[in-house]
């Protein structure tokens, strides 16, 4: 099976911000919403969504 090549996505392009009347943080790119309890939490888990899509967050 061949690699997957990666396109590079900065974390400037992913917008990170305080959720209201919730505990966490969210981030957001590309129509991919995700939540964690800290913003390293909601931007690990955005690492593994856009690599779905064949990006590599870095």
């Amino acid at each position: 099976m061949a690699k997957k090549v990666f396109k590079k996505l900065s974390r400037k392009k992913v917008t990170t911000f305080k959720i209201r009347n919730r505990r966490g943080y969210a981030a957001v790119y590309a129509c991919n919403l995700t939540e964690g309890r800290t913003v390293e939490q909601a931007l690990a888990r955005m690492a593994k969504a856009v690599r779905r899509m064949g990006y590599l967050l870095g």
